[in-house]
């Protein structure tokens, strides 16, 4: 029993050491493998005869049908003493059980088994073998997505018909267990929803702002001078697969024969996927998707590498709702986002245009001045050019002042734009909209004057509904 415990005590440091990288939980198609320690206790009355708490050792077998029920296949192994001449016997048991799971996606799992099997005991008198059945139920640690220590608990039958009975007699025993079960494959779970980031709190001013964290700037972001064509792209690929099938090369050549049509162009073909399956798996599917495509455009096209690059963005930035089918199938999605340094008016309107407009602002106002009425004209000429588009016109500011105060000034000041664009311009006010950021959507860093002056800044993203 002292090697026992001192087991147990081993594999208790372990949780306590994963415990703050422990994951959940369990998943459907998985395979495992759970070997264990423990003692087994004898019916004190119909096996009386035997020393009670013998250590045992033995090994689970189990398969995932869904998350939460599972079976699995149960050996194990002990040596029994007779009290009377401490004679050793060898005692193999081997039984079949279904597992219910009750919080199969949580970190801590537990569970309640039942089922049935044998016993056998091996004797220089002769081996007998009983038939058993049993209940109990346990709890399951995950300290990684794969790794779960597992504590058991199990109250026995046993149909003994050996010699030291008189006929055939019930022992009810006791089987307890410490252990660890080991993942293999199955379905990934999808990773837990991210957690909501607060607003920022303006800082009083004797206070040293944190740093800012790393940028990310949105491949579809535009730069002055410059266009964002857009262009979604819904072909299939087979489930977990990143192989191009062939119906889906037309919808690769629109970007294929733009691209060679303006060589000046580049492009950032970006991945993305459902919510289905755990994060980093969502990750890894939708960089080699990207990848796939930049490599068919090279190979197929012969579009130089370096005007390509590929981004996996996973299930980070849906379109739609992934809790219907039809949302998954518009998450699963290849987006090209193609620069565009020329006159965009003589392009084919494209699914989505991104244009930046170069608006200059008195601090602290929202009024559009007349010396950008060109740089408006700009969205009004193109929304002209085809009569069924629409867009959103969205305002961003820099970090001074207080958010609240920043998010209202970036939304009268997308507002004016919009009014500016159906005043002097015709345009209808349905086809628009005003959208304000304030400082939550930075491009550059806001420690210096030119990088707040880049924040501070109107985009036009204009849906292009249009027959082509």
């Amino acid at each position: 029993m002292k090697k026992l415990t001192s087991i147990i005590c081993l594999m208790a440091l372990a949780v306590m050491a994963l415990a703050s990288i422990a994951q959940a939980g369990e998943r459907a198609g998985a395979f495992s493998i759970s070997p264990f320690v423990g003692g087994y206790g004898f019916d004190d009355d119909r096996q009386a005869y035997f020393k009670q708490n013998r250590p045992l050792g033995g090994l689970r077998l189990g398969y995932d049908f869904t998350d939460h029920f599972a079976a699995e296949l149960v050996g194990t192994y002990m040596k029994a003493e007779y009290k009377a001449t401490k004679h050793n016997v060898g005692v193999y048991s081997y039984r079949l059980d279904l597992v219910y799971n009750i919080l199969a996606d949580s970190q801590v799992v537990p569970y309640l088994a039942f089922g049935g099997g044998g016993t056998t005991i091996r004797d220089e008198r002769g081996n007998s073998h009983d038939g058993t059945a049993e209940a109990g139920g346990g709890v399951k640690f995950f300290m990684t997505d794969n790794v779960a220590l597992r504590a058991d608990g199990r109250y026995l039958v046993d149909f003994m018909s050996n010699h030291l009975s008189r006929g055939r007699d019930l022992a009810r025993n006791w089987e307890y267990s410490l252990g660890l079960t080991f993942l293999f494959g199955g379905r990934e779970r999808a990773a837990a929803p991210a957690e909501t980031v607060a607003t920022p709190v303006e800082q009083p001013a004797a206070v040293t702002p944190a740093p800012e964290p790393p940028l990310e700037v949105p491949a579809a972001e535009p730069t002055p001078d410059h266009y964002k064509y857009c262009i979604t792209l819904h072909g299939e690929f087979d489930i977990d697969k990143a192989i191009i099938r062939p119906e889906y090369k037309e919808e690769i050549a629109q970007v294929g024969n733009f691209m060679k049509k303006y060589p000046t162009t580049t492009a950032v073909i970006e991945g993305h996927t459902d919510n289905v399956g755990s994060y980093n798996h969502n990750q890894d599917l939708s960089q080699r998707r990207a990848e796939a495509v930049v490599n068919y455009l090279v190979e197929q096209y012969g579009i130089e590498r370096s005007r390509l690059s590929a981004k996996g963005y996973g299930f980070t930035r849906p379109i739609a709702d992934n809790a219907t089918d039809e949302g998954k199938q518009k998450n699963r999605r290849i987006e090209a986002i193609i620069d565009c340094a020329f006159d965009v008016q003589q392009v084919t309107p494209p699914d989505r245009l991104c244009m930046a407009l170069v608006l200059d602002f008195d601090a602290g106002k929202a009024d559009v001045k007349s010396q950008y009425r060109n740089e408006i004209a700009k969205v009004a000429d193109y929304m002209k050019r085809y009569n069924t588009t629409t867009a959103v016109i969205e305002g961003h500011t820099d970090n001074t002042g207080s958010p609240e105060k920043n998010m209202k000034l970036s939304q009268q000041r997308a507002q004016n734009v919009v009014n500016y664009l159906v005043d002097n311009f015709g345009i209808e006010r349905s086809r628009l909209s005003a959208k304000g950021y304030g400082a939550t959507r930075r491009i550059s860093y806001n420690n210096t004057p030119e990088g707040r002056q880049k924040n501070r800044r109107i985009n036009a993203v204009i849906d292009c509904v249009v027959t082509k």
